[in-house]
């Protein structure tokens, strides 16, 4: 099966009558997502593409007991009180689409959820795919996906996309893709969801793409030396041409006292036997040498 999200994923919307939640709704519900509330405080008893929109979550839930997965669109004042509300409530699977909630407001929802045993994608992120499934849980434009055996962890919404697509229109679709946001913190991480795809077994092949700032991807080599590349990777390092300090499109994007540069994530990389592209569309070569079960 795939991961995080799958045919069994029943969605709640948060922030559903917003501009972005109320457009994405419909996408999401057209693509095959099975979501059966939305909330937003003050307008209960609407109805967003025919969803049912309660005040709390705790009506929505009552009223549907079979959703175990939440979005958050909403904006970032209120964002953690939302999520919060959604983990007191039970969900386990939270998606938080919301960018620009503060890093110490982000630290403390994460950790909350950990001791709750809820798995948190993001925050600002552009959620998670599963092609084969027809389930999104996000704003990936589902054109760039098709069903395949690889999975893919992004930090970059865009570049999740780029690649992707390039991929697909080789021949190679992806069991799963996961943008796990470009904030310094985040909920999943690249340790997290690469071991879910080792122990998937819709999953042959793994797309890392990771960007400048941080050292998630050093993490993630690290970890790869410790338990053995269980499968074929290949990886993508944006923001090559950054200069020290630069932030570069994302929070966590920014190399600082000589942390965090694309020379040293690829240098991690290549040292546990994970080949990095040059460019994004070099991925695609890389599939054809390291993805040898074919397209």
């Amino acid at each position: 099966m795939p991961i995080i999200v799958d045919r069994n994923t029943v969605l709640l919307v948060q922030g559903i009558t917003g501009r972005e939640g109320s457009y994405h709704t419909e996408v999401m519900l057209k693509y095959g997502t099975r979501i059966e509330a939305g909330t937003s405080p003050g307008k209960g008893g609407m109805n967003v593409s025919g969803v049912p929109v309660y005040n709390t979550v705790k009506e929505a839930i009552d009223k549907h007991p079979n959703i175990n997965t939440s979005i958050v669109f909403v904006p970032a004042p209120f964002a953690c009180d939302a999520v919060y509300e959604a983990i007191d409530a039970g969900i386990k699977r939270i998606v938080v689409i919301t960018e620009g909630i503060p890093l110490h407001d982000e630290l403390k929802l994460i950790s909350y959820a950990k001791l709750k045993g809820v798995i948190i994608v993001g925050p600002n992120c552009p959620g998670v795919i599963s092609p084969g499934e027809r389930v999104k849980v996000g704003i990936m434009p589902e054109r760039s996906f098709k069903p395949g055996y690889i999975g893919i962890v992004s930090r970059s919404g865009t570049l999740t996309y780029e690649i992707s697509e390039a991929l697909s229109l080789a021949g190679f679709g992806q069991s799963t893709v996961v943008g796990i946001g470009g904030d310094p913190i985040t909920g999943l991480d690249f340790i997290d969801v690469v071991e879910m795809f080792f122990n998937d077994v819709d999953t042959r092949g793994v797309v890392v793409v990771g960007e400048i700032g941080g050292d998630a991807e050093e993490r993630l080599a690290s970890y790869i030396k410790s338990v053995g590349l269980r499968k074929p990777i290949i990886a993508f390092i944006a923001g090559k041409t950054a200069p020290p300090g630069k932030r570069m499109g994302h929070a966590g994007a920014i190399i600082s006292m000589g942390m965090g540069s694309a020379e040293s994530k690829i240098k991690a990389f290549e040292s546990v036997g994970i080949p990095v592209a040059s460019t994004p569309m070099q991925i695609v070569e890389l599939a054809r040498l390291k993805f040898r079960w074919g397209v």
